[in-house]
């Protein structure tokens, strides 16, 4: 843990970032959305500090739109310790703010699960304004408190309609690659494709296949809307020879998973994507030997959105792949996309990306 002459040395960093973002070069122009953006550093991680300088310059976020906390770096913190440290304090800023916000950005560096009950930071972070119940069971009178009201629409986002905000994070292996999941949003492009979706031959039955079949479902949206899309039906876990613009599949929950082939995957600028597993945002430390498959490895390899969770969150929370490549094609950005595809709050969702990633907005 950092002294206090640390501390005081990292929130100087930090406000000098918030002067920097007023005098960014020409090249960098500020987001039309930059206000209604806040960003979170932890102030006891210089990673976490200089990463949110980074994002806030390369988007243009105002300075006051920048709140510092006091987490501990590691994956885990208490309820007590999410509350009083990161809750309390994002509510007091926003309140504080002449503007509306609507998107959170985390920075690596701020833990991503609460202790008890395994939950999502940000998940509870999100929904921390909402008088809603967090899921307890995986049962369906649990599962309807907790029902996400903007899953599903076809609209853009308003915090103060919609009562919660939503929340991304910037995280990966290391900051390097942190910094490239940035320069990756702010550089998107509306490329025609390739979206795969990869099936897997042991998820055809119940809950699973029915969520598979959502597969084909928006492979059908996208190629109507002339995007080139491709379902893979075989019993065989591939990686495409060329980058994608989207990807879904059930990573090391396919029983032909391979992980090398996993690890070729490639993506273009504004990619997204989302697969079937349990635990892909378990970590992001280096921990090549967690057992199921991390979405980590996709955001080194250039994905610049991707959903995760942190512990298991059953069929019933995983990203709808027909509406969430159905409203990111139609202009929606990467946060509006994600949670409109994701059916509940307050679980153990976590979404990776820039909220203000939309390659397709002018199309």
């Amino acid at each position: 843990m950092f002294g206090v002459a640390r501390v005081i040395s990292l929130l100087a960093a930090l406000l000098a970032a918030g002067c920097a973002a007023t005098s960014a070069p020409a090249s960098v122009r500020p987001h039309p959305d930059a206000g209604r953006v806040l960003v979170v550093v932890n102030t006891l991680s210089s990673e976490s500090v200089e990463l949110g300088r980074y994002y806030s310059l390369r988007r243009g976020v105002p300075p006051e739109n920048t709140l510092g906390v006091n987490l501990p770096v590691r994956d885990e913190v208490s309820s007590d310790e999410f509350r009083t440290k990161l809750l309390d304090p994002a509510r007091a800023k926003i309140r504080s703010l002449p503007g509306r916000i609507d998107f959170i950005v985390l920075t690596r560096g701020i833990p991503i699960r609460i202790r008890e009950g395994g939950y999502s930071v940000d998940g509870r972070l999100a929904a921390m304004d909402l008088p809603v119940l967090s899921i307890t069971k995986p049962e369906p009178e649990s599962i309807q408190r907790s029902i996400n009201p903007y899953f599903g629409k076809n609209e853009s986002f308003d915090s103060s309609r919609y009562g919660f905000f939503l929340v991304t994070r910037l995280d990966g292996w290391d900051l390097a690659v942190c910094k490239r999941l940035v320069d990756n949003a702010v550089n998107a492009r509306p490329a025609k494709g390739l979206f795969f979706f990869d099936e897997a031959e042991n998820r055809k039955s119940g809950g699973y296949g029915a969520l598979q079949e959502l597969m084909s479902k928006a492979k059908q949206i996208l190629t109507e809307k002339g995007f080139r899309a491709q379902l893979e039906t075989t019993s065989k876990f591939l990686a495409p020879g060329e980058p994608l613009m989207g990807y879904v599949s059930w990573g090391s929950n396919d029983a032909a998973f391979d992980r090398e082939a996993y690890r070729r995957l490639r993506f273009h600028p504004g990619a997204i994507a989302e697969t079937f597993v349990s635990t892909s945002g378990y970590t992001f430390g280096r921990k090549d030997d967690h057992w199921q498959s991390l979405v980590t490895d996709l955001i080194a390899q250039g994905v610049s959105g991707v959903k995760g969770y942190v512990s298991e969150p059953y069929t019933f929370a995983l990203a709808r792949p027909d509406i969430l490549f159905d409203r990111y094609t139609s202009g929606f950005n990467l946060a509006e996309s994600f949670y409109m595809a994701s059916p509940v709050l307050k679980w153990k969702d976590i979404v990776i990306g820039d909220p203000l990633c939309a390659p397709y907005r002018e199309l």
